[in-house]
């Protein structure tokens, strides 16, 4: 790519992004959330047109107008943000989207050749489950098999191990390196510093739409890309101050609640969470997290046990109830379920809390309230946007996440449950996320977290749950020895 420029309603997206990749290699993209890098990787693969450059493969310039053809070109995207039909099936997903699927009975003629793909790379999936029944993790698992399905010689994979469990994060890592060794390319968007300096060759750093720097891995550290990527130090160890818990806030007993398909998803779940404490859910992609935080928050109808906020029973009342008890919720799968696309983001930055004094009278909003308060968010939490008045779907994931937990902590909630708050986001709104979740404790909040990424359960959590089918393992303080066997834990190998 040589001297693409981008840009969005006269904000520039991308200015002047020069570089190369080789076969055989595998390049690491960074940067903030919002420097571009999404960007300009849809124009590589035709989502987006430049505004200036060019693009040459093998020395020749090409034109890419649509994604149809980047595929013809070899080349291959997993997307942040899922690019699935909600209501189709694994199959139906993966058969629409193949380059060779005939016409007549698709699901027929690729099912055999999709299992065998499925078995070779060990992505277990239920091929006949509708993609809305698909936990995070399973979703992007079918992002994945699509695009290598299709045989890409350049693979770009924006941010793909962020809901993988270990095992499978090493599963493709492998695949990555074998892509490598027959002379594919692959580009790795990731935030986490350790896969860039274990997996990619080179790494290119984005700031603010512009190039920040390149180095070989070999050559640097994570510290000094930390650096390049938010131009100042990040801290990678932060501390969790001890404090007393306080009063009990959540009671959850004997919880049983029915998955998508009418099976049971939670058996006899029983736990409470206390003032001042930070609750974490560990466990693999799929075992029941989605459907725990769900009920808590009344999204998900509980089949018996009870749900206490303050021993206030909440068991199967509604979102807006629940809500005016004083839990919030940062969800899982946040352009799904967390924003609406197409409002503003004032417009966002009340949703739920429309109906408070504050921002209304009688029938009306007080939209001059409204915009204050949007304004305030944006400048407490960093949110990068031209203004208030944009689209909150032309926002990057990493800010619309940082205004949702902006939001739902605005109004100082009892409860926070936050589903996976960090998915997808830099390391320096990560930092910038967690010490905002130990702030919360700190200041009496209770914090109901549920993340796939261990390092960030040990760093922020008081207690730790070990979820395996539906069960709880373990619960254990965050510095019993025995959750050195969290691994087995979360295998459903050990329960303690």
């Amino acid at each position: 790519m040589r001297g693409i420029s981008k840009s969005f309603h006269g904000i520039p997206a991308n200015q002047d992004i020069s570089f190369s990749i080789e076969s055989g290699e595998i390049l690491g993209l960074l940067g903030e959330n919002g420097a571009g890098k999404t960007t300009l990787m849809n124009i590589l693969y035709g989502l987006y047109q430049p505004d200036a450059g060019e693009i040459r493969i093998n020395d020749a310039p090409v034109r890419i107008h649509n994604p149809l053809e980047s595929i013809a070109l070899g080349i291959g995207m997993v997307h942040q943000h899922f690019m699935l039909i909600q209501n189709h099936s694994v199959l139906e997903n993966i058969a629409l989207s193949h380059k060779d699927t005939p016409f007549f009975f698709p699901t027929v003629k690729i099912r055999e050749k999709l299992e065998n793909f499925s078995a070779s790379f060990d992505f277990n999936i239920d091929l006949t489950k509708k993609i809305w029944q698909l936990s995070a993790g399973e979703q992007q698992r079918v992002e994945i098999i699509k695009a290598l399905l299709n045989g890409a010689d350049l693979l770009i994979l924006d941010e793909p191990t962020s809901v993988l469990t270990p095992q499978e994060i090493k599963e493709l890592i492998s695949i990555l390196k074998e892509m490598k060794a027959k002379g594919h390319m692959v580009i790795f968007i990731s935030h986490k510093l350790d896969e860039i300096m274990d997996i990619c060759d080179r790494v290119l750093v984005l700031q603010k739409g512009k190039i920040a720097g390149s180095a070989l891995t070999r050559d640097t550290d994570k510290i000094s890309l930390a650096r390049m990527m938010v131009g100042r130090d990040v801290v990678f160890n932060i501390q969790r101050e001890k404090i007393d818990r306080g009063n009990q806030i959540l009671s959850v007993e004997h919880l049983n609640v029915m998955g998508d398909k009418g099976l049971p998803v939670l058996k006899d779940i029983s736990f409470e969470v206390f003032e001042n404490e930070i609750f974490g859910v560990a466990g693999v992609s799929g075992n029941g997290q989605r459907e725990l935080a769900e009920a808590v928050t009344g999204i998900r109808k509980a089949e018996s046990g009870k749900i206490r906020i303050n021993d206030r029973d909440i068991t199967n009342t509604s979102p807006r109830h629940i809500y005016d008890q004083g839990v919030s919720h940062v969800p899982e799968e946040r352009i799904r379920f967390g924003i609406a696309p197409g409002l503003f983001l004032y417009d966002n930055a009340i949703l739920k809390q429309h109906h408070l004094k504050k921002f209304s009278k009688r029938y009306f909003l007080k939209y001059k309230d409204v915009k204050d308060h949007a304004k305030n968010l944006m400048d407490d939490f960093n949110v990068s946007a031209h203004s208030i008045h944009s689209q909150i779907r032309n926002l990057s994931g990493g800010n619309i996440q940082k205004l949702i937990l902006g939001r739902e902590i605005s109004e100082k909630p009892q409860l926070l449950v936050a589903s996976h708050p960090t998915y997808g986001l830099d390391v320096g709104a990560t930092e910038f996320m967690r010490n905002h979740l130990l702030e919360l404790r700190k200041t009496g909040s209770a914090v109901l977290l549920f993340s796939e990424d261990l390092e960030e359960i040990f760093e922020l959590c008081d207690r730790i749950a070990v979820i395996f089918d539906g069960e709880f393992m373990a619960i254990l303080d965050s510095g019993d020895r025995r959750l050195n066997d969290i691994g087995l834990m979360m295998a459903g190998s050990k329960r303690i």
